[in-house]
């Protein structure tokens, strides 16, 4: 069968050093990633992105590339060819008491989870900011834990603590750092990829995924495929034991942008 659609989280897996589209996970100028989006192009593959990141940074991306779906803010959002979909649930919508992100912060939750993981957990400076629909931190923390934590407190009610991966930001005491969110609803990257097979009447089989974290692992459940970067897969050691609970999964022998292109390659031979 066709592929038809590629997945793709963007830092870490399509994007290589400090974000650029043109460069590997060494920083070296590299092609590949723009070879993949041509051999896509001429087989007629849509590339929807899936990220942590804010609307306007992934709109800005999804547009660089060309492409007319995206999903934002770890699968709180979702937009297909200008129309927005917001997948945090009805008690999560944005209304005239302010977004979910603010809600979030009034009710004081993220305060008590700095407390508890003091030293441990802070806001992902800068791009915290300008958030609409989760939250977004950095650190090394048990999710586990945390959600414990969130599930325990009064105003913690239909909120997920998640973690997208590891970052190249350093922290004080800390070896490596991950990309936490605290998403309503239970919004997921995983669930917001089988809202966009849905709406484009996409196939399992005619779909593949590409990540660099558990949260990215999540897409496994609806793809065809799920291809782990392989630096996702050295740097972490949740996302290797998570991977055995699937059998759809590939770890790639290329690093962010050169994994998504060997995916997209070794796809596109096999069918």
């Amino acid at each position: 069968m066709a592929l038809r659609c590629l997945y793709t989280d963007l830092d870490g897996t399509l994007l290589g050093r400090f974000g650029s589209l043109f460069a590997d996970a060494d920083g070296n100028f590299s092609r590949n990633q723009a070879l993949m989006l041509e051999a896509c192009h001429r087989a007629g593959v849509e590339v929807v992105v899936m990220s942590g990141r804010r609307e306007a940074q992934v709109q800005s991306d999804s547009r660089l590339i060309g492409q007319s779906s995206y999903i934002y803010e770890a699968g709180c959002g979702m937009v297909i060819d200008r129309e927005r979909t917001i997948l945090t649930g009805e008690r999560w919508m944005p209304d005239e008491t302010g977004s979910p992100a603010d809600r979030i912060v009034a009710s004081g939750l993220p305060a008590r989870l700095f407390e508890h993981f003091a030293g441990r957990l802070e806001w992902h400076a800068p791009w915290h900011e300008g958030r609409v629909l989760s939250l977004l931190f950095r650190g090394a923390v048990d999710v586990a834990e945390a959600n414990e934590l969130i599930a325990a407190d009064g105003d913690g009610e239909d909120l997920r603590f998640l973690d997208n991966g590891a970052i190249s930001r350093s922290m004080p005491g800390i070896e490596t750092a991950h990309a936490y969110h605290l998403v309503p609803g239970g919004a997921s990257k995983g669930k917001a990829v089988g809202a966009h097979m849905r709406a484009r009447g996409y196939l399992r089989a005619e779909c593949i995924a590409a990540g660099d974290s558990i949260e990215d692992l999540g897409s496994a459940e609806y793809v065809d495929r799920f291809f782990c970067m392989a630096n996702g897969y050295e740097k972490d050691e949740a996302l290797r034991t998570a991977i055995g609970a699937f059998d759809n999964v590939t770890v790639t022998e290329g690093r962010m942008g050169d994994g998504v292109y060997e995916a997209v390659v070794a796809t596109l031979a096999q069918r």
